[in-house]
């Protein structure tokens, strides 16, 4: 679904309205029904600068439907797009064909996030219903001070965004592994993306166990790792990132009970992130030299799918002992890494759906971060902050990894007991991508029912403005 047409001009015939304050005690004397307002917020009992927390939406004598919406700059950048989009929900719910942005008295920062915020929300995920959502088709800022082209890198990043929820909700049937290639394989025609497939018989005979052990038990041949390279004009950085591209996961032998099985199409979540913040750097034109790398396959059930108990040879020759074969993300992403690592890049990233244990350690509100030293780790956290996608740091100190020593192979692929799988999980990547720098990412935050932040759909596209604002940063760019 295309994002809304966006204009910045000095007038709009919207009937809906946005109007985006700075966080004060009065309303401001040229805020149209001004007086309205004021009557609203004291039959409500609430202070003005409630409106920075909880917005409000009233109806004009006109017809028009307003919204107002304070904004303390001081406040966290989460929680400014996080109000922004409360305040944007009011007007969207009811599906208008234009909104109006009207920002008085606020930063140009501030204005772009409210753009940013309504762009994303605007357009509906897919769905198959007789009666489609209508999408909003014009978006208006109506400001003297932020030209149309302010705004690109807004539309760039909701694009982004948005590429990466409509992936994630695509049903199953919709986008298996030979699907989802095919539309790589358009985007990267559309964009000039170089592009290398490397299918399983490919990888069978390069000797990637691993990836392999997970991909055989879907009956076809349809799994690859596919490798997507752009290469930007005046580049001094290298970066490969790394995403998980389970289109389905049964959980294989270790079968999955129905509620934990629903929703498994969206366990190629990180490969879209990937993909999506790939898409971003280009439109964004930012400095750096990115290889993406997306392990697409199925972890199914049949008779020759891996079982427990089997011992497997990755690419660059680790022996892994097979504990649980629901453990399939990091065995993908082994043979995945190992590939990644081989150009030595100045720095590698990982996102994945990886553990139900960093939900259970961080909830659906932050997601988790493992880093191969503490610059790097300080760098994520900065990159949450200016992004609003917050992330938290784990340890993963090497004692950990006692606990995956095996008798019959080099590694075990995991434990039956569960403790800290996200942190045995990181040192079992570790070992793939040698001693360069790298980020792993584990997306607990994908998906979080009454939206995050900026977005307002349970799936959150989490990781794109974050990623994008930390390539930004070691481009010696701004963010986002």
């Amino acid at each position: 679904m295309p994002l809304p047409r966006l204009v910045a001009r000095a007038d709009s015939a919207a009937r809906h309205l946005l109007f985006v304050l700075p966080a004060a005690t009065t309303l401001p004397a040229d805020l149209p029904e001004r007086e309205r307002w004021q009557t609203v917020l004291e039959r409500r009992d609430l202070k003005i600068e409630e409106l920075a927390k909880s917005p409000l939406a009233i109806d004009f004598e006109d017809g028009c439907r307003a919204a107002c919406v304070m904004v303390d700059e001081a406040k966290p950048r989460f929680e400014r797009l996080t109000v922004l989009r409360k305040a944007a929900m009011l007007l969207l719910d009811e599906t208008p064909a234009e909104l109006a942005i009207v920002p008085i008295d606020v930063s140009d920062d501030t204005v772009r996030d409210a753009a940013y915020v309504a762009l994303i929300n605007a357009a509906p995920l897919p769905a198959k219903k007789k009666k489609p959502a209508k999408p909003l088709k014009t978006l208006t800022v109506l400001t003297p001070h932020v030209e149309a082209a302010d705004l690109k890198a807004v539309v760039a990043l909701a694009e982004a965004n948005l590429l990466a929820r409509e992936l994630t909700a695509l049903p199953p049937n919709e986008l298996p592994p030979a699907a989802y290639r095919r539309r790589i394989r358009a985007l990267a025609k559309a964009r000039g993306w170089g592009i290398e497939e490397f299918g399983y018989r490919t990888l069978k005979k390069m000797g990637a166990g691993a990836f392999c052990a997970v991909a055989q038990g879907s009956g076809h041949e349809d799994a690859a790792i596919v490798h997507l390279s752009y290469r930007p004009r005046g580049a001094k950085q290298r970066v490969a990132l790394v995403g998980k591209g389970i289109c389905f996961d049964t959980g294989g032998h270790n079968l999955k009970p129905a509620r934990y099985m629903a929703g498994m199409h969206e366990d190629m979540n990180g490969s879209a992130v990937a993909l999506a913040i790939l898409h971003a750097a280009q439109a964004l034109k930012l400095p750096v030299a990115l290889d993406v790398w997306l392990a697409i396959a199925h972890n199914h059930l049949s008779p020759e799918a891996y079982a427990q108990g089997d011992v497997v040879t990755a690419l660059d020759g680790t022996t892994i002992e097979v504990v649980h074969t629901d453990a399939e993300g990091r065995m993908v992403l082994a043979d995945t890494l190992v590939l990644a690592a081989k150009a030595k890049p100045d720095l590698t990233i990982d996102f994945a759906t990886l553990t139900g244990s960093m939900v259970s350690a961080l909830g659906n509100r932050y997601s988790g971060v493992f880093a191969s030293d503490s610059e790097l780790a300080h760098a994520a956290v900065r990159a949450g902050r200016h992004a609003g996608e917050r992330v938290c740091v784990f340890p993963m100190d090497e004692d950990y990894e006692a606990a995956l020593d095996s008798k019959v192979a080099d590694i075990k692929q995991c434990t039956l007991e569960g403790a800290a799988d996200h942190i045995l999980a990181a040192r079992f990547l570790r070992r793939f991508v040698g001693e360069r720098p790298w980020l792993h990412v584990d997306l607990s935050a994908c998906s979080c029912e009454g939206g995050l932040g900026a977005v307002a759909s349970p799936l959150t596209g989490f990781g794109v403005a974050w990623g994008l604002t930390l390539l930004a940063a070691r481009a010696g760019g701004v963010g986002t």
